[in-house]
């Protein structure tokens, strides 16, 4: 990548980063990847912070953030993609979470990725998602390849396995996040600066809370499950689905504002949200943020509207 190419990757960086980031979110992302965030800019815009902070950062980090962020370009250190790219086993809309674990925890691993839906959280474990007829080693590169996150769960046998270390070793490669959860082992090697969640003595529930929670927090992923539980929330199909979904979001600290004033204008737009118990939940959440909530008749007035809006 040259001078010109950089420059040009930059302004895409840049652009991203405006529209899915705040200030402080954006300087938090860049102190993942030990990027200095004293600068301050000529103009008060994000995008003129991005491009005058990245231009002295060197290739392969600019690279790493533009394929973290998706955006397509054809410089080195783009990691290969498959030709047959699709996928039975992520849940759409939710953020991607591999499980890299030991056999022996199958029946327990089960439960957790039961659990973490309703974090808005897919996850993709070995023995319940590949597909007897499929290729399982490729199907198992492909969640290695789409994953937002890795949760290594970290016991005795588990750097013996070449299966699990690999996995831990890609994801240490895509600098994507890696959640350790010390289950009589500690993080070693590549992940030994990771500090990790203790499980001992936790039940799936409040591993999958720890989870949630450090996913909600990492600048790596944060924006990324703020957006999939506002976009579920406002799809959710039925009264259970809705109330796990804005509980979620009531655990995530420091909310956008934007965020807020989003979800209740799109509030209403959802027939299957209109009930006391989902409302009164989600006015708790906008009540947090010195936001007015929404009314039950809001619905009403709505249907109203869409109806007069129909051509004769």
């Amino acid at each position: 990548m040259n001078a010109l190419e950089k420059i040009k990757l930059i302004d895409v960086i840049g652009s991203e980063l405006q529209s899915r980031m705040t200030f402080s979110e954006i300087d938090a992302y860049f102190s993942a990847y030990g990027i200095p965030t004293d600068h301050q800019p000529s103009y008060n815009s994000k995008k003129v912070y991005v491009k005058e902070v990245l231009p002295k950062i060197n290739n392969e980090i600019v690279i790493q953030i533009a394929n973290e962020l998706q955006i397509e370009h054809n410089y080195q250190n783009k990691l290969p993609t498959f030709k047959d790219t699709s996928t039975t086993f992520w849940k759409t809309g939710h953020l991607k979470l591999f499980i890299s674990h030991l056999s022996i925890l199958k029946k327990t691993i089960g439960y957790l990725k039961t659990d973490l839906e309703k974090y808005g959280i897919s996850s993709f474990v070995a023995h319940e998602d590949i597909e007897p007829t499929k290729e399982w080693q490729e199907e198992i590169e492909k969640g290695l390849f789409s994953m937002d996150a890795l949760c290594a769960v970290l016991m005795p046998g588990f750097k013996e396995s070449n299966w699990t270390d690999q996995e831990v070793g890609f994801a240490v490669g895509r600098g994507v996040l890696i959640i350790p959860i010390r289950k009589e082992l500690d993080p070693y090697g590549f992940i030994g600066k990771y500090q990790g969640f203790q499980a001992l003595g936790k039940n799936v529930d409040q591993v999958a809370e720890a989870i949630f929670l450090i996913i909600s927090k990492n600048p790596k992923t944060r924006n990324r499950i703020i957006s999939c539980l506002v976009d579920l929330l406002l799809l959710s199909n039925n009264k259970k689905e809705a109330l796990e979904r804005i509980n979620a979001l009531k655990k995530i600290n420091d909310l956008p504002k934007e965020r807020i004033i989003q979800m209740k204008t799109i509030f209403t737009e959802n027939n299957n949200l209109k009930d006391n118990e989902i409302i009164r939940y989600f006015n708790e959440l906008t009540k947090q943020y010195n936001i007015e909530g929404v009314k039950i008749m809001d619905f009403d007035k709505v249907l109203e509207t869409e109806i007069d809006d129909l051509p004769f």
